[in-house]
């Protein structure tokens, strides 16, 4: 019995601690048109550094990586190839969909991702890696490019760091449209 109202006290006790925060990342909307030789595109799911991809936001302290007490909203594979695949979309007028590809058929070209790094360095959110571009018609239309892009993080704040990750994500769909679509 003691054992059982142990357990009782110390189920209160961790239930009552603070409650998760959560960060959505903004909405935001990609403002150029570019148009694109591919009549539609497949976006294959982000791929993250393990660090990254941690429900945790993260940042750096000199050559720390820190973890806060905020959690992202989205896991982040997911909101950023959902956020990528909307941008692409708006920028190019195509039909665009994040895999699987949910349409009858097959998608005319495909874009993958694979991100190197992605941290807060002094007031700054950067990212790098490379991404491809696929032509799935088999016309030999296929691309490799790298990619490093920041944006200012207006302070360390976990709010700051998502809206951040928003603004890189419309330039990354900008530079992709614009390079290898």
């Amino acid at each position: 019995m003691r054992n059982v109202i142990g357990f009782i006290a110390l189920s209160l006790a961790v239930a009552c601690g603070s409650p998760d925060q959560f960060v959505a990342s903004p909405k935001l909307v990609a403002q150029e048109r570019i148009a694109s030789r591919f009549a539609s595109i497949e976006v294959a799911d982000i791929s993250l550094p393990a660090y990254a991809a941690r429900d945790e936001i993260t940042a750096n302290d000199g050559d720390l990586l820190v973890l806060s007490d905020t959690l992202w909203a989205d896991e982040p594979t997911r909101a950023m190839t959902l956020a990528l695949t909307r941008h692409l979309a708006e920028i190019t007028g195509r039909r665009v969909a994040s895999e699987p590809w949910p349409f009858d058929g097959f998608a005319s070209g495909r874009v993958e991702v694979r991100v190197e790094d992605l941290s807060v360095v002094a007031d700054r959110l950067r990212i790098s890696g490379q991404y491809y571009v696929v032509d799935l018609d088999g016309r030999g239309r296929d691309h490799a490019h790298l990619f490093e892009l920041s944006t200012p993080v207006a302070d360390g704040a976990p709010a700051s760091v998502a809206q951040a990750r928003a603004q890189l994500l419309v330039d990354l769909a900008t530079r992709i449209a614009r390079d290898g679509l």
